[in-house]
Order: C-alpha cells, then sequence, then structure tokens
C-alpha cells in the first residue's frame, strides 16, 4: 500500500441506498448505487423491511459493478468503509455485516463510521481538503444540523440540530398534499419554479426572540408543514384552485430562509470562514442560490458538493475512511455494531 494513498471501499446502507463507492487517497474512483425507491414510492415514504431486503440483493453485484468501473480487485484494497449509524436499523446491519465480511476476507482493515461526518468528507473528493475547522449545514430526510468540524476524522461539534421534522421530511409531507409524487425534494424545487417565493407569508420556525435565545441553531419545520397543510385545505374547502407553484415555492422559501440564516450566523459567531452544505436537500438549487449570495455577503467561503454526491452514497463513506487511513487513525473493531441512533459526534464506532 502508498502511505499516502489508500484504496478504500466504502459502504453504506443507512436507508434506501445501496451506495458502494471506491477512493484512492483523496480521488474518487467510482460512486455506484442501487436505489430501491421506486419500491418504496407507492407507501409514500421508506418501509424499513423493504429496505433491507432490497440491500441484501443488492449488495453483492453493487460491490462488483464497483470493482469493474474503477478497474480494481477486491484484492487491491487497502480498507474497508462503512456506516454504522445514524439510520435505520435493519439496513445499516445489511451493510456492516457485508463489510465486515470483506474486511476478513481480505485481511484489511474496517472503519466503522458515522453517516452524517461522512456527508461532510465527501466534498474533499471534489474540492480537495477540508478546511480546518469547517462549518456543515448537513439537511437531509432524517437530519437539519449545523454542525463545527475542526477535524472530520474525530473531532465533529453540534451546534444545533431539528427538534421535529427534518427538512426533507418537511418536503415529502408538503409534496404529499400538493399531490406530488415521493420523494418531494425534487417535485418541490420544480414547482417552486413556476410559483411566487413571497405569495404566502408561511412562518420561519425558531426564528423569534425567545426561540433565538433557547434555540439559536436549532430547526423546526412542523409548525411549517402544518401552516402549509391549513392553508392547502383552506383553499380546497372553500372551492378555490390551489396554486401549486406558489405554494412550493413560498414553502421552500421559507425552509431555505432559516437554514442559511442560522449557517451563516453559526460562522459568523464561531470565527469560522468556511461554509459546507450537504445531505440530499443540499440538492435544492434555492438553498444552493441563497447560501451562495448570503455566504458572499458575509465574506464566508461557501462549498457545496454537486448533487449526485449529496444524496445517501458510498463515495461519501470511502471519502471518510480514505482520511481515518491518512491521518493514522485505528480501525474498528470487528465487533462493530450498526447503531441507528449514533449520535452525530462519533466520528468511528
Amino acid at each position: 500500500m502508498s502511505a499516502d494513498l489508500p484504496l478504500v471501499l466504502g459502504i453504506e446502507t443507512s436507508c434506501d441506498e445501496t451506495g458502494v463507492g471506491i477512493v484512492r487517497g483523496e480521488e474518487l474512483l467510482v460512486d455506484a448505487i442501487a436505489s430501491s425507491v421506486d419500491e418504496h414510492a407507492r407507501f409514500g415514504g421508506v418501509v424499513p423491511e423493504v429496505a433491507s431486503r432490497a440491500h441484501l440483493e443488492a449488495m453483492v453485484p453493487t460491490i462488483e459493478r464497483a470493482c469493474r468501473q474503477a478497474g480494481v480487485r477486491l484484492a487491491d484494497l487497502d480498507a474497508i468503509s462503512v456506516t454504522s449509524g445514524p439510520g435505520l436499523a435493519g439496513a445499516l446491519m445489511v451493510g456492516v455485516a457485508a463489510a465486515k465480511s470483506l474486511a476478513v476476507a481480505l485481511g484489511v482493515p474496517l472503519y466503522g463510521v458515522n453517516h452524517l461526518a461522512s456527508h461532510v468528507a465527501v466534498d474533499i473528493v471534489e474540492h480537495g481538503p477540508l478546511p480546518e475547522p469547517t462549518m456543515a449545514l448537513l439537511v437531509s430526510g432524517g437530519h437539519s444540523s449545523l454542525l463545527l468540524v475542526p477535524d472530520v476524522t474525530h473531532d465533529v461539534q453540534s451546534l444545533g440540530s431539528s427538534i421535529d421534522d427534518a427538512a426533507g421530511e418537511a418536503f415529502d409531507k408538503v409534496a404529499r398534499v400538493l399531490g406530488l409524487p415521493f420523494p418531494g425534494g425534487p417535485h418541490i424545487d420544480r414547482a417552486a419554479r413556476e410559483g411566487d417565493s413571497v405569495a404566502i407569508d408561511f412562518p420561519r420556525g425558531l426564528t423569534s426572540g425567545r426561540d433565538m435565545e433557547r434555540h439559536r441553531f436549532d430547526f423546526s419545520f412542523s409548525g411549517l408543514k402544518t401552516a402549509v397543510a391549513r392553508w392547502v385545505e383552506a383553499r380546497e374547502r372553500s372551492g378555490e384552485p390551489v396554486p401549486v407553484g406558489d405554494v412550493a415555492a413560498s414553502f421552500q422559501e421559507a425552509v431555505v430562509d432559516v437554514l442559511t440564516r442560522k449557517a451563516v450566523l453559526a460562522c459568523r459567531e464561531n470565527g469560522v470562514e468556511h461554509l459546507q452544505i450537504g445531505g440530499g436537500v443540499a440538492a435544492n438549487s434555492r438553498l444552493r442560490a441563497m447560501a451562495q449570495e448570503r455566504c458572499d455577503a458575509a465574506g464566508i467561503s461557501l462549498r457545496v458538493p454537486r448533487p449526485g454526491l449529496c444524496t445517501d452514497n458510498g463515495a461519501m463513506v470511502a471519502a471518510l475512511g480514505a482520511q481515518m487511513v491518512l491521518k493514522g487513525r485505528a480501525p474498528s473493531e470487528l465487533s462493530l455494531p450498526a447503531d441507528s441512533s449514533m449520535p452525530v459526534t462519533a466520528v468511528q464506532a
């Protein structure tokens, strides 16, 4: 093994994506994904048992495809990295079991890593080494988090998180109210382009004076989701058509306003000059645009991975695993668990 260019395979199975990525040092060789999202669409959300079975079926073919596309053999690997949490318990178990098997069979070290820290680390394979410290805003279906990251391999500090619905969850629920397909994020984003973002004044959760004292960097989107539902119901009761574009744009603006406002404030108050946005909702076009505007105004450097690396993928797990090797972090034990409630401050299992 080259001391500075470890070849690491990463496995991600925290939800409904079977992701396998291969990274050499800080270079992404391949990002292979098998998604079961279509199998969940008719239920309007991810069904854990369906996801677990899909991971079982997709695991070996996806690993084989990744190695083939990267032009490497399993025997060439220097380490295996796997999401050990947080996520759906059964889905995590499939990935962790596969990773343990590979590590034992190949005689290479195993790194069980945190899903959220992996979302931060993936930007390394696109934009180079991560500034230390970095402020990370992670927004997905399960998490809305503000993290201070002095070192992504062992020091991640939580400044705030969602206290009810995460941003992505709110997108899915509002999409359902508007009759848009699952997952809701891309469809809300698309519908919003045809609407007026100031047509409806939806609430900005946890931004009042008292809330900013108690929940300065926390997020709440449950009240916003309810406000949208009530607004739509009132229109339907009165027999008026629901302006889907305006509702989508106004809802999206409320979410993005709160996310970017708190992220920039966190950077200013902690003296951090670099903001990274990750997670599935980071693919949202309005979030990217408003974050860029506000960061430019505040003199903050913004990094956002391309949309394909924002959603769950194996590349992010491989990227964090490679950083673990490069920085000389000790591998995980083979007894490492699949921890569905793994705290964000625990980078490694």
